[in-house]
């Protein structure tokens, strides 16, 4: 069966939309979106790390989440890992040119938290003490 041009450029934006499950740039968002995605990036702006640095950098990360974030970061081109032979193995990550990209955007994002943070806060407490009790 034979689409329009039209109909073959509705499939296609159904196909990439970013709220449909499937959606290769919905997946993206989801990966590149976590908490620990932005704080390891956010550590990494300052360059070159090992993992144990990047573990003080960033309180509350146990070992288990950072090892599994930076994996992600790796698999997606955001970050690069250099192992160096000595003893113990030492392990630096970096930011790719891709993840240096991101980058200014997570920047963009903790600004904007920082600059409303007060305003967000009180909303949640408006918020809060307008909720009915709960038994």
């Amino acid at each position: 069966m034979s689409h329009t041009a039209d109909q073959q450029r509705r499939a296609a934006r159904e196909h990439y939309n970013a709220s449909l499950g499937d959606c290769p740039a919905r997946q993206l968002l989801e990966a590149i979106s976590g908490k620990w995605v932005t704080l390891v990036m956010l550590a990494l702006a300052e360059g070159r790390q090992r993992h144990s640095d990047l573990r003080r950098k960033i309180p509350g990360v146990s070992q288990k989440m950072l090892t599994s974030t930076l994996r992600s970061l790796e698999r997606d081109g955001l970050v690069s890992r250099e192992l160096t032979a000595q003893v113990p193995v030492r392990t630096d990550y970096e930011l790719t040119a891709r993840g240096h990209s991101l980058l200014r955007i997570v920047f963009e994002l903790k600004d904007w938290a920082e600059e409303n943070k007060e305003d967000v806060a009180s909303s949640r407490l408006e918020h809060d003490i307008g909720l009915p009790a709960v038994n």
